[in-house]
């Protein structure tokens, strides 16, 4: 075994253990109560979750590594040719777990440490006019969970209806803990209730797609000039009207894939084409990675979808008061208090299910 990974794994044995300590110190927990104090005990903890998730990993390379010696011991002694081969497979076996559960430790190093922001992507689908209505609400969701936890937030493209609904919309959260939370958003979300616009009373079922693409630092990719459509166009407000009369947005196709990314919050045509190409630079990063991982655009379709209320991760059932996650078939009520940005308790649950993703 690598001494790194024998020192990292120390290291993170005596961090858990000082948390541990901390959350059990009497005193400490005798202040909870204050909103401050609180605060601090669900940092601790959330702290103390993401080393736990890391030693898993790492004591699972420790279990397969053990069993790789013992075998290798048993094949440097057996004669009998039917233990040999027995061992050869062992060996074999507990080898490729060993190097998938190092790349993964890899990936996790990797991706902690050059995330800083995401984009958040939400675009209305079957439903009309109501579709368009639920996404503004989700973007509305998403941004005041921004707020509460302190992370900046800002649009970089917009397309809204007459009625101040949402076709699409294109925003930025600038904090790396923001992709690690709102990283199980991802999917078609689907609304049934009555619409504001709806003058018989029926229940209408209205869905809204959502993708989360994580933003890292400086991404290793390389655009051809001649790869690239650019056009321009001038930024847009409410139901379409102009807002200005200067051509400042910034609108760049990636001919090779297909990508077309759009930016209008910045005040120049120069500061929008810069970012616009940022963001297509993460796209692309996106896509050699799981290109990398041999699942290529596999990850943005799971995320997509074609917005069919069919494909759905949660429903919002305005009539019952109920939140359905459907990947974990839990329930939780009070919409509009989620609506109003309270996401937390579905949050934790999501990574509780997942605390490994």
């Amino acid at each position: 075994m690598e001494q790194e990974i024998i020192e990292e794994k120390e290291k993170l044995e005596r961090e858990r253990q000082q948390l541990l300590q901390k959350l059990s110190d009497p005193e400490f927990l005798s202040n909870s109560s204050s909103s401050n104090q609180s605060a601090k005990f669900r940092k601790i903890s959330q702290k103390l979750k993401e080393i736990e998730k890391k030693l898993f990993l790492y004591r699972e390379i420790f279990r397969k590594e053990k069993k790789i010696q013992e075998a290798k011991s048993i094949l440097s002694e057996a004669s009998d040719p039917e233990l040999i081969e027995l061992a050869e497979k062992e060996i074999a076996e507990n080898e490729e777990i060993k190097k998938q559960l190092l790349q993964k430790l890899k990936n996790k190093k990797e991706e902690n440490k050059s995330i800083k922001s995401i984009i958040m992507e939400i675009r209305a689908g079957a439903g009309g006019e109501e579709a368009a209505l639920f996404a503004a609400d989700l973007f509305r969701m998403y941004q005041l969970y921004a707020a509460k936890n302190n992370w900046p937030l800002k649009i970089i493209d917009q397309n809204r209806t007459s009625l101040n609904g949402l076709k699409e919309i294109i925003f930025e959260i600038d904090h790396p803990q923001a992709y690690q939370n709102l990283r199980y958003e991802a999917g078609v979300h689907r609304v049934q209730r009555i619409p504001a616009t709806e003058k018989s009373g029926r229940i209408h079922t209205s869905t809204a797609s959502v993708a989360v693409l994580p933003q890292v630092e400086n991404p290793h990719i390389i655009i051809k000039p001649e790869d690239l459509e650019i056009s321009f166009f001038r930024s847009s407000g409410p139901g379409g009207q102009n807002v200005q009369k200067v051509e400042t947005a910034v609108r760049i196709k990636h001919k090779p894939t297909g990508i077309v990314v759009s930016c209008q919050s910045e005040r120049s045509q120069r500061q929008n084409r810069e970012k616009a190409l940022e963001i297509l630079k993460n796209k692309l990063w996106e896509l050699e990675q799981e290109k990398i991982q041999g699942n290529i655009t596999q990850k943005r379709r799971e995320q997509i979808g074609r917005a069919d209320r069919a494909e759905k991760i949660r429903t919002y059932n305005f009539p019952q008061d109920r939140i359905t996650d459907h990947r974990i078939k839990t329930s939780w009520h009070n919409i509009q208090d989620v609506l109003d940005g309270h996401l937390e308790e579905i949050i934790e649950t999501l990574k509780k299910e997942y605390p490994d993703s």
